[in-house]
């Protein structure tokens, strides 16, 4: 088998190791992202399979003798020459060198992202239980309670009446 297949079988083996389809499942709400998560599931599996067993089997050698008995010698002698000829050529992969370093910054910037986004989460997330809260108390609280939580409007508010301006 051919380098390049042994590296393509390697890559769906390890991918189909390292997916946690499990836990993807778990993250769908709807029916519809069901189906197409089962669909799009059974799709690798079949591409997998068949990089498994299609690309990592060798080619079976040619009885060149076999064909030299039913067909003749001089035919099969030509085939046989231009089938020796032929060179496949190796793949050398010039994009992985030049895309790796650009794959590894967005990464870093992604976890950045990622960082950034379950900091803004958690001060949402306060902001809602703070509203929350609000909403509950707000028909019976009092300006007192509201700027003991808000002093920088208590200190606004009072600056304004200090400075005699009533908003108009």
């Amino acid at each position: 088998m051919s380098g390049a297949g042994k590296k393509i079988v390697g890559v769906g083996f390890k991918a189909g190791r390292t997916i946690d389809w499990d836990g993807m499942a778990k993250l769908l709400v709807s029916e519809e992202a069901r189906k197409e998560f089962s669909a799009l599931r059974r799709a690798f599996d079949e591409v997998n399979t068949t990089l498994q067993t299609k690309f990592s089997q060798e080619p079976e050698p040619i009885d060149w003798e076999y064909y030299r008995k039913g067909i003749g010698p001089r035919l099969v002698d030509m085939y046989k020459e231009a089938y020796d000829s032929i060179e496949v050529p190796k793949y050398v992969d010039t994009v992985t060198p030049q895309y790796k370093p650009k794959f590894d910054s967005l990464l870093v910037e992604l976890k950045e992202a990622e960082e950034k986004s379950l900091k803004e989460s958690e001060c949402l997330e306060k902001e809602i239980a703070d509203v929350q809260e609000l909403k509950q108390k707000i028909s019976t609280m009092t300006a007192d309670e509201y700027f003991a939580k808000h002093p920088e409007l208590k200190q606004k508010f009072d600056d304004e009446i200090r400075n005699d301006y009533w908003g108009y």
